[in-house]
């Protein structure tokens, strides 16, 4: 194990997302199917998908491959913006490709033509009473959009997915989703900033790790659930761990001071 299995977050429909977990944005074919099984191997417990990803197929084999319990596999997917009007023939499909009757959770990957789209959204919340999916949300979408789904519909989505990581940290959306008690998500860690960044560098040389073990950690003591993504195992043992160390007050001020917003 990974030893991060305390941090999670509870979500309302009544599943506990781990807040790390394994992203597989361009994995396809046996590529996915490896990264996801030596992800598992190395104690991830949230791996995320989505349709648009075309590789469900391979995440759910090595799902299955990995002999866990179901309980014990946290699952997300995603509802591509152009089939905002068949959300449940999407949904019907992901399960199939998975091999699962459940996902743990189902996002709306984009706003639909940039918009909220209720209706769009009241079709997650009837997947969700169905069982289809044990928890529902929405990826890359403004607060303004969360509150028209939760205005519309009197449901607020369990979390948000957007892209976070030192240089976008932005302490007002976070707090915003902590008051709606939306979970925040973040894909792409180490993509929007520098990894050899000197306060990466300095930060990661005192504690005798990486510094995308930086990213990561500081993802987790933020209560923001991190999905790294790599195709190569040591990279994906190396970004699970995080266990051993932990950031100080200092330290996680000043990566959130590398935050180009605002």
């Amino acid at each position: 194990m990974t030893g991060t299995e305390d941090f999670a977050v509870d979500l309302p429909g009544g599943g506990r997302m781990p807040l790390l977990g394994f992203g597989t944005w361009q994995l396809r074919g046996d590529e996915a199917r490896q990264a996801v099984v030596w992800a598992l191997e190395a104690g991830y417990r949230h791996v995320d998908t989505a349709t648009m990803y075309r590789n469900e197929r391979e995440v759910g084999a090595a799902v299955a491959d990995a002999g866990l319990p179901r309980d014990q596999v946290f699952v997300t997917t995603k509802l591509p913006p152009e089939h905002a009007d068949a959300p449940r023939r999407t949904l019907e499909r992901s399960l199939e490709l998975l091999g699962l009757d459940q996902v743990d959770l189902w996002l709306v990957h984009w706003p639909p033509g940039g918009r909220a789209r209720p209706d769009t959204w009241e079709a997650f919340v009837q997947a969700q009473q169905d069982g289809l999916a044990r928890d529902v949300g929405v990826s890359n979408y403004s607060i303004e959009q969360v509150d028209e789904l939760t205005k519309t519909t009197g449901v607020t989505p369990a979390v948000d997915q957007v892209e976070w990581g030192p240089t976008l940290h932005d302490k007002a959306f976070l707090d915003d989703c902590h008051v709606r008690g939306v979970a925040l998500e973040g894909y792409s860690p180490f993509r929007s900033g520098d990894l050899s960044d000197p306060v990466l560098t300095g930060i990661a040389g005192r504690h005798g790790v990486t510094p995308a073990q930086v990213v990561v950690r500081w993802h987790l003591q933020h209560g923001v659930t991190v999905i790294p993504r790599s195709s190569r195992r040591d990279r994906i043992r190396s970004n699970a761990d995080v266990a051993g160390f932990a950031l100080d007050d200092d330290e996680m001020a000043a990566v959130d001071g590398m935050s180009s917003v605002g």
